[in-house]
């Protein structure tokens, strides 16, 4: 629904209390969990650097995903608009965080390299479409560090064009 507003509610719990509670840094796990109603859980930690689970998704993990997701969905959709027929879609995303000297720190970047294969349309609309796909994500369009794409757009080996 265009223009409309969209509320997002969920649940993280610490789960990583040993006994002591946080009476020291070394004293308590960072695991917790994720919920929202009708969903399953998410089992989350803090990065393994940061004496996480590094078993656990991380809140960094969960921010590159999401910027993946977004633009994925968002592309598919302009892709099934637009006559490109798209049958595979797989994303290498990465971010990258610094730490500040005040104990804190934030994303500098993250960069999206998805590889698209396709069986029909054009392979450089295909490809073009992964600019719109980017300022149209929700969640890129929400961060203040820069997300770029590597996009690589492949022809299925039932189609008889190029790759773009």
């Amino acid at each position: 629904m265009a223009g409309g507003r969209h509320r997002y509610a969920v649940k993280v719990e610490w789960a990583g209390n040993l006994g002591p509670g946080t009476s020291s840094y070394r004293a308590y796990s960072r695991n917790h969990e994720i919920t929202a109603e009708g969903k399953p859980a998410i089992a989350g930690s803090s990065d393994a650097a940061f004496r996480g689970d590094a078993s656990r998704w991380n809140p960094e993990d969960i921010l590159v995903s999401a910027l993946s997701a977004c633009h994925m969905l968002s592309y598919l959709h302009l892709c099934a608009v637009s006559g490109i027929v798209v049958e595979a879609y797989a994303d290498a995303a990465s971010g990258e965080m610094e730490e500040t000297a005040d104990g804190g720190g934030r994303f500098t970047a993250a960069v999206l390299r998805p590889r698209v294969t396709i069986s029909a349309g054009d392979p450089g609309l295909a490809r073009a479409l992964h600019e719109k796909a980017h300022h149209l994500c929700f969640i890129a369009s929400s961060v203040d560090f820069p997300v770029t794409c590597e996009p690589e757009v492949a022809l299925s080996p039932t189609s008889t064009k190029e790759t773009a």
